[in-house]
């Protein structure tokens, strides 16, 4: 290539890779593989280092990655963060330990493998054992300071165990790790955002980190994230070994894997690899890879880091479990709510240990902006166990004849209903009560596990049930006993069947209310605020009855949630159903919250701010009844802040409460004014 044209592909080059760090870190819709990435990388990288004089002083090669939002404060990294070199094969793994043994000389040495959790990398700074600050990677020097956002993992310690390290404590330090989602608790969290009609998320990493640039810790507070940390640099000891600084973070009180191993030569390290990589979908959380460090710290630093990565440490990453395949056909299905999905359906293709023939298209405006047509070759993508996706079409495979998709105007039930797509949603609804996907889709939602959790009642024996004739709604359900002697008699029944699923029945009476009120299926209503509602309208009839105002002046009941309550029960076919229910046995009532007398209670209209151990509650319990009774419970102490409730070991928010002159009770004082509020 002439001077000009390597000009000309270097400076493409920074544009591609600015703009996919952009797409991966900042808005978390990553284009291109991480291989297709290292391609970009490796390229660039070998012009520059050729031609020095077309190097760039912005170019992405001269910093770790990424940008910053500017959501948050901004941290300088006490030490850079800096990326691993990616490899995707025995051969590199070989090479990687020949560098490292050349380097070395006739030292021995040994490796750490480790599981490459696919999370979001975070530092978090302690100082006298006590979390001071948590942040993003951000660009390797500067990150987010989301400490707020940290404090609400309940895996990490606000405060460190006490520790020793050769007689010394180990009191200031940093952590360095990843936060990830379960895989069961991101469907779980998916299916709660479906319910409230709000955008799912494409996969765990993607959740995690959309929940971590989130500005209001509460609602952080109530994502399912966890994490594993891996990294640890002290400053009160001289730390020897990456293996015996993962012990160490255990025995502070860190969550560290499980899954890792000491291996002595590139052989072992890629019979990890290899092991790990078959048994991925074992886990309960996502892996992209392996990552392998030398032991020694102190060879860690001879061996030093060139201006992207370490020179000590690899990632050893898994292949994209992508499958190319021939899409069929469009169909749609409806969920209980009405909400309609575009399917693929496919060619069978195996992937990831199963053989896909559908997978989602999400919504009509994913099938248009990717221009997705029936008689593409597609490229579908399973990761763990979320639901398979296309990922892409492969354009140059399209047959001349593939006409652009047109979404249906009416569903494809028997009713043939005329589809609606409300005013800035992406889905498109059917609205007749009576479409039989829905009846399915209620039924089988009212007998799930977070719901009635009845036994025995799962996704085919509702269609079987319901094809029979004998369910058409879930009151439905408590009217199986009179059908014992027909259902024992079906096919792959039998009297034990039958006893077992009329069993689950009646045990599904005794479900508290708040799970009652889920099961009903009241869009935007998740579990949460079912449990909401339930506490501030103890009776089924106190809510029947509220309007848009009162159920408005609940906390964290807006309008649209109000709205929807307020439609579903002035519906006089629903109201039938709940009668139905309490006549089976249901429960319809809760405990009733104490009533706060206006200006007698010493909680209302204060602030408390919770701090340390108490002897008697939990923090959730003591903020419970601090609710209950007018009082608020805030995370910060500031000015405004009435009383700092301090326990043991009670930390910054203690000192902060003296400086400011904030009044500070123990559990004596606020077990006198529990009493006062109640009046005993």
């Amino acid at each position: 290539m002439s001077k000009h044209s390597l000009s000309q592909r270097a400076r493409e080059l920074r544009e591609q890779l600015n703009e996919h760090n952009y797409r991966y870190y900042i808005l978390n819709d990553p284009a291109i593989s991480d291989r297709e990435y290292d391609a970009l990388w490796d390229e660039l990288v070998g012009i520059e280092r050729e031609h020095p004089e077309l190097d760039e002083p912005d170019s992405p090669t001269h910093r770790v990655s990424s940008d910053l939002t500017t959501a948050f404060p901004t941290v300088t990294h006490v030490r850079p963060m800096l990326s691993l070199s990616n490899t995707y094969s025995a051969e590199e793994v070989h090479e990687f330990d020949r560098r490292v043994r050349e380097r070395l000389g006739e030292e021995p040495y040994r490796y750490v493998c480790e599981l490459k959790i696919d999370g979001v990398a975070v530092s978090l700074i302690y100082q006298d054992g006590v979390l001071r600050t948590g942040a993003t990677r951000g660009n390797g020097e500067q990150g987010d300071d989301i400490t707020a956002n940290i404090r609400t993992i309940r895996s990490i310690p606000l405060r460190a165990r006490q520790v020793e390290y050769h007689h010394r404590r180990i009191s200031s330090f940093e952590v360095r790790g990843e936060v990830y989602m379960a895989k069961s608790d991101f469907e779980a969290m998916n299916a709660e955002r479906e319910l409230a009609g709000e955008k799912i998320f494409a996969n765990p990493r993607n959740s995690t980190a959309g929940t971590l640039k989130m500005l209001d810790p509460k609602i952080v507070a109530r994502r399912p994230l966890a994490t594993f940390l891996y990294y640890l640099e002290a400053d009160d000891v001289q730390l020897e070994s990456h293996a015996e600084n993962l012990k160490l973070l255990h025995d502070l009180g860190f969550p560290t894997n499980p899954h890792r191993r000491i291996c002595t030569s590139a052989e072992e390290v890629v019979a990890f690899c290899t092991e790990w990589e078959e048994k991925r979908d074992t886990l309960p959380y996502e892996i992209d890879g392996v990552v392998v460090k030398v032991d020694s710290l102190r060879q860690q630093e001879k061996l030093g880091t060139i201006s992207r990565s370490p020179r000590w440490a690899i990632a050893v990453k898994f292949e994209a479990r992508t499958a190319q395949t021939l899409l069929n056909g469009i169909t749609l299905q409806v969920g209980r709510l009405g909400t309609v999905t575009p399917v693929a359906e496919l060619t069978p293709v195996f992937l990831a240990g199963s053989t896909i023939s559908r997978a989602t298209l999400h919504n009509a405006d994913f099938i248009a902006e990717r221009d997705i047509r029936v008689g593409d070759t597609v490229l579908i993508e399973k990761g763990g166990d979320v639901i398979p996706k296309v990922n892409e079409v492969v354009m140059s495979l399209r047959p001349g004849d593939a006409e652009p998709f047109e979404f249906p105007t009416t569903c494809p039930c028997p009713l043939h209903t005329r589809l609606h797509r409300p005013e800035g949603e992406a889905n498109y609804y059917c609205e007749h009560a009576e479409c039989p996907w829905q009846i399915r889709g209620r039924i089988q939602h009212f007998a799930s596990r977070a719901a009635l959790d009845i036994e025995g009642l799962g996704e085919k024996v509702v269609d079987q049930l319901v094809t029979l004739g004998w369910l058409g709604n879930y009151a439905d359900i408590y009217d199986l006993h009179n059908h014992r002697d027909e259902l024992a008699a079906l096919e792959r029944w039998g009297e034990k069947s039958a006893d077992n699923l009329l069993a689950g029945i009646e045990a599904s009476k005794e479900r508290p209310y708040g799970r009652v009120l889920f099961g009903l299926g009241i869009r935007h209503v998740g579990a949460t605020v079912a449990k909401t509602l339930a506490q501030e309208f103890h009776t089924i009839e106190l809510l029947l009855n509220a309007s848009v105002e009162e159920l408005t002046a609940v906390n964290e009941i807006g309008p649209r949630i109000a709205e929807s309550v307020v439609r579903f029960f002035s519906d006089s076919g629903n109201r039938d159903l709940i009668e139905r229910l309490r006549t089976a046995g249901l429960t319809m009532h809760g405990p009733e919250k104490p009533k706060v007398r206006d200006g007698d209670s010493p909680f209302s209209g204060k602030t408390f701010v919770l701090t340390g151990t108490l002897p008697s509650y939990t923090r959730e319990e003591a903020s419970a009844l601090i609710e209950e009774r007018g009082g608020k419970v805030s995370a910060s102490v500031s000015k405004k802040t009435s009383y700092v409730l301090a326990g043991a070991d009670a930390g910054s928010k203690l000192a902060k409460a003296e400086t400011l002159g904030v009044a500070v009770i123990d559990e004596e004082t606020f077990r006198g004014m529990l009493e006062a509020a109640d009046g005993v």
